[in-house]
C-alpha cells in the first residue's frame, strides 16, 4: 500500500475553466515547437533524407507513452497531474522523483525559451536581447496570473498559428515536390540523388531517433492541463492517442518534404529547413516569415511551460513534498504562488544570460538534457503496475494501451537504448551527465525529506503515547 506524507494539507481544488478547444491547442502547443521548425535542420543533417525514420520510430515511442498515460488518467480520473502515476504505482519516492524532475525540466525549458525569444526580436528592434527576455517573462507570467482561461486563450491561438504554418507548408511543398506549379519538374529524386535515402547509413538512423525523440515530447501536458478543464475524462482518452498520432503525421510529413523539395546535402545545421525549403520554391518573404513562426512556437513553449511547471509544484506542495505556502489559490483561482515561484528561474536565467549569452544557454540545453526520459520510464513502470492491479482486483479498463505487456517492454528497451547512445555520443553524453547529476540530487532530497518525515511520525507517535 502506498502511504501517505505525515501532515499532508488537502490542496485546494482548481477551477474547471478550460474549453475542450483550450486542452486541444494546449496538447499541440506542448509537442509543436522551435523543435520542428529549426531544430530539425541538425536531424536532417546529421542523417539525410532517412531522418523521416528518425521522427517515426521517436513519433511512435511518444504515442505509445501517451496511451500509457490515457490508460491510468481514464482509469484514475482524480489523481490530477500524470507526475502522480508513479506515486499511486510506486510509492510517494516515485511521485516525489517524477514530479521534481518533471518540474525542473520544464524551468529550465522556460528560460531556454525567454532567450531564444528574445534573440528572434533583437533582430528586428535595437534592444539589448536580455531586456525583451525579461519583457517577454512579465507579459506572459502576467497571463498565467490572471486565469487559467486566459492562459488558454493565449496557448490556443499560439498553437493555431503553428498548425496553420505547417498545413500551409505541407500543401504549398507537396504542390512543388509534384511538379504543380507550371515550369518546374517533380521533386521527388532529391529523397535518393545524393547519397542514397539513407546516405550515412542506418546506424545513423538509429543514432538520429536519440536527437529527435527531445523534439517530440510534451504531448503529455494534455493529461495535467485536463485536470482544469470540463469532461477531462474524455478529452484524455481523445487527445492522447489520436491527436498524438496526427502531430506525428506533422513531423514526418513536414520533414519529409523539405528533403523531398532540396537536396539534404543544402540544409544548414541550426538555421530553419523550412526557410530553405520555402526559398527553394520561391516563397517571396519566407526568411521573415518563418522567423515569425519560430518566434510563436518558442513563446508556445515559453507559456506552456510557466504553466504546467507550476501546477506540478502546486501537486507537489499538496502532497507534501514541497513548501506547504505554494498551495494558495489566488482570488482568480490560480496558484499564483507556484506560478512566480517558477517563473524566477527564467528572469534569472534571462538577467545572467546578459553576461555570458551563449554559455548560459548552452549550461540550460545541457541541464535539460535526459531528464523527460527518466520521467516517461517512470511513467512506463506505473502503467505496468496499474494495469496488473486492475487486473488482478477484476476492474474493466475503457482505454487500453495496446498489445500489453509487450508495447511497455518495448517501450522501455527503446529508451533505455536512447540513454545508452547518449552515453557513446560525444555530442548527448555531457546532456546524460548532467541529468543523472539531477537525478542524483533529487534522489538524495528524497532522502533527506523521508528521513525527516519518520522522525515527525516517531514524534507524533511519542506526543500520542504520552497523552495517553
Amino acid at each position: 500500500m502506498v502511504t501517505e506524507p505525515v501532515g499532508q494539507v488537502p490542496a485546494p481544488q482548481l477551477a474547471r475553466t478550460l474549453k475542450p478547444r483550450h486542452v486541444t491547442m494546449i496538447s499541440i502547443g506542448g509537442i509543436i515547437g522551435a523543435g520542428l521548425f529549426v531544430g530539425s535542420s541538425a536531424a536532417i543533417a546529421a542523417v539525410g533524407p532517412a531522418a523521416v525514420v528518425s521522427y517515426a520510430l521517436a513519433g511512435l515511442l511518444v504515442l505509445v507513452v501517451m496511451r500509457m498515460l490515457g490508460e491510468m488518467a481514464v482509469a484514475h480520473p482524480h489523481v490530477g497531474s500524470f507526475t502522480e502515476f508513479p506515486r499511486l504505482a510506486l510509492g510517494n519516492w516515485a511521485g516525489f522523483i517524477a514530479g521534481w524532475l518533471y518540474w525542473y525540466f520544464w524551468v529550465v525549458v522556460v528560460a531556454i525559451e525567454a532567450i531564444a525569444g528574445a534573440n528572434i526580436v533583437a533582430s528586428w528592434i535595437p534592444l539589448p536581447a536580455w531586456q525583451i527576455g525579461l519583457a517577454l517573462m512579465v507579459v506572459l507570467t502576467g497571463a498565467n496570473l490572471l486565469s487559467t482561461r486566459s492562459y488558454g486563450e493565449f496557448e490556443f491561438w499560439f498553437s493555431s498559428i503553428k498548425v496553420a504554418a505547417i498545413i500551409a507548408f505541407i500543401v504549398v511543398a507537396a504542390a512543388y515536390a509534384f511538379g504543380l506549379p507550371p515550369g518546374t519538374d517533380a521533386t521527388w529524386g532529391n529523397l535518393v540523388d545524393h547519397g542514397g535515402f539513407a546516405p550515412r547509413g542506418w546506424w545513423a538512423v538509429a543514432a538520429g531517433t536519440t536527437s529527435v525523440i527531445f523534439a517530440l515530447v510534451g504531448a503529455e501536458i494534455v493529461t495535467v492541463a485536463a485536470a482544469e478543464a470540463e469532461d477531462s475524462a474524455e478529452l484524455v482518452a481523445k487527445l492522447t492517442t489520436t491527436l498524438v498520432a496526427r502531430i506525428v503525421v506533422f513531423y514526418v510529413g513536414a520533414v519529409g518534404l523539405i528533403v523531398a523539395v532540396m537536396p539534404w546535402v543544402q540544409v544548414q545545421p541550426g538555421q530553419s529547413p523550412f526557410t530553405a525549403a520555402l526559398t527553394v520554391i520561391g516563397i517571396p518573404g519566407a526568411a521573415i516569415l518563418m522567423q515569425m513562426v519560430v518566434l510563436v512556437a518558442v513563446l508556445s513553449c515559453l507559456n506552456s511551460g510557466i504553466y504546467v511547471a507550476s501546477r506540478v509544484l502546486f501537486t507537489l506542495a499538496g502532497r507534501n513534498d514541497a513548501p506547504q505556502w505554494l498551495v494558495g489559490l489566488s482570488s482568480w483561482g490560480v496558484p499564483a504562488r507556484a506560478i512566480i515561484f517558477c517563473t524566477l528561474f527564467g528572469f534569472v536565467g534571462v538577467g545572467v544570460s546578459a553576461v555570458s549569452p551563449g554559455g548560459v544557454f548552452a549550461f540550460l540545453v545541457n541541464a535539460s538534457g535526459a531528464i523527460i526520459l527518466f520521467v516517461y520510464l517512470l511513467i512506463a513502470g506505473s502503467q505496468m503496475v496499474l494495469r496488473r492491479r486492475a487486473q488482478a482486483e477484476g476492474r474493466p479498463l475503457t482505454l487500453k494501451l495496446w498489445f500489453f505487456p509487450w508495447t511497455a517492454y518495448a517501450a522501455v528497451v527503446a529508451m533505455m537504448g536512447v540513454l545508452a547512445a547518449m552515453a557513446f555520443t560525444p555530442d548527448l553524453a555531457s546532456q546524460l551527465h548532467a541529468s543523472l547529476l539531477s537525478l542524483a540530487v533529487v534522489l538524495a532530497a528524497y532522502g533527506l525529506v523521508d528521513r525527516l518525515r519518520r522522525k515527525g511520525i516517531r514524534a507524533q507517535t511519542g506526543a500520542d503515547l504520552r497523552e495517553t
